[in-house]
């Protein structure tokens, strides 16, 4: 089966944060930081605001028709605006002094940020989350090899990172949280 991969655009984005607000519904990172009441539309929320600043500032690729969402963020990428930040922290509510006091290891130098991969359950098993990366490592490994990083707290994730030669560099037990597996993978090219 053929995957359809693009770039995404403004148009795509209220789909793309559907997608992944369903796709991340019982993602142990977003069950821990993200307050109970009103999970769903608080998730949603936030990740249109951070496919917004994605797109404004890294990569968005969709699968299909938002069947699969998945954002990079270039090295040095700047912090969302004031405007999106006080938004982040009015959703994060309660959770957020948590959030801020985890201790996550810094992503590489150079390294450019998968900041979100999701498909949406419906589409599951179908190889689009494959897709999806392959397509993105290839296009940010067009000007030669440049390492990738990611964060991921569900361990059948590490998995399908690793079929795609990122490696397991640190391993994070949060305080009344979620393992997270920071991961690498040391350079790629559009050769990949």
């Amino acid at each position: 089966m053929q995957i359809r991969v693009h770039r995404a655009t403004t148009a795509d984005i209220p789909a793309a944060a559907q997608t992944l607000a369903v796709a991340f519904e019982q993602y142990p990172w977003t069950r821990w930081s993200i307050p109970d009441e009103g999970y769903a539309d608080r998730l949603e929320a936030l990740q249109r605001i951070y496919l917004e600043h994605a797109l404004a500032c890294g990569l968005v690729l969709v699968a299909g028709d938002a069947d699969g969402v998945l954002a990079l963020m270039p090295p040095e990428a700047p912090a969302p605006t004031d405007e999106a930040q006080t938004r982040i922290a009015a959703l994060l509510g309660e959770r957020l002094p948590l959030l801020l006091a985890a201790e996550l290891p810094r992503t590489p130098t150079g390294a450019w940020e998968l900041a979100t991969l999701g498909v949406h359950p419906s589409s599951w098993g179908r190889g689009i989350g494959g897709a999806l990366l392959a397509h993105a490592l290839r296009e940010v490994g067009q000007a030669g090899p440049v390492p990738v990083a990611l964060e991921t707290s569900d361990p059948r994730n590490v998995t399908l990172y690793s079929r795609h030669g990122f490696v397991v560099a640190a391993t994070t037990t949060i305080t009344e949280g979620p393992v997270v597996y920071s991961m690498v993978r040391p350079g790629t090219d559009a050769a990949s």
